[in-house]
């Protein structure tokens, strides 16, 4: 029964990514950084046999898309810059995780497993339930979101509603 759900809520989340144009590729893998998972240019590596948590998908979709659309197309590759991605693109693809889950009405245990995330899963579970987004400013500069008092400014919503999934 668990599979099925799983199922589900991984079909959401493709159906989503093509959506907003992240491609995936399914591709056996050898090795990786999180299992079954990989980022290549503009698409996410996909290994079915060895993806553990179908929520991490939404993470490493999140690194694409707080990614300059002049960088995502070489991500994965020797051109990528060895320090890609920098710390607030870390916590934009966080952030942006969270987002996509809350847009998909996933639960967010889903992507904030407690095997992920270096053991901080529910210290970042409980930030972002008490809307304290640690990395809204980069998701505000990059133009994606937009915090509060901006949102007001702008007669826009605010986070974790987002203006844009894909970062130009």
């Amino acid at each position: 029964m668990i599979i099925e759900k799983q199922s589900a809520e991984l079909e959401k989340v493709l159906s989503f990514l093509d959506e907003i144009g992240i491609d995936v590729v399914e591709k056996q893998l050898e090795t990786s950084f999180l299992p079954g998972l990989s980022l290549g240019p503009n698409c996410l590596y996909i290994d079915y046999e060895k993806l553990l948590y179908p929520g991490d998908i939404l993470h490493e979709a999140g690194h694409l898309a707080v990614t300059t659309s002049a960088e995502r197309k070489i991500v994965g590759t020797d051109e990528m810059a060895a320090d890609w991605p920098s710390q607030g693109e870390e916590m934009g693809a966080i952030l942006w995780s969270f987002a996509a889950a809350k847009h998909l009405e996933l639960p967010i245990e889903f992507v904030f497993h407690p095997n992920g995330y270096k053991n901080e899963s529910e210290w970042l579970i409980s930030n972002f339930t008490n809307e304290n987004y640690i990395g809204l400013p980069f998701l505000e500069w990059a133009g994606l979101a937009l915090g509060k008092v901006n949102a007001e400014k702008e007669g826009k919503e605010p986070f974790p509603e987002m203006l844009k999934w894909l970062r130009d």
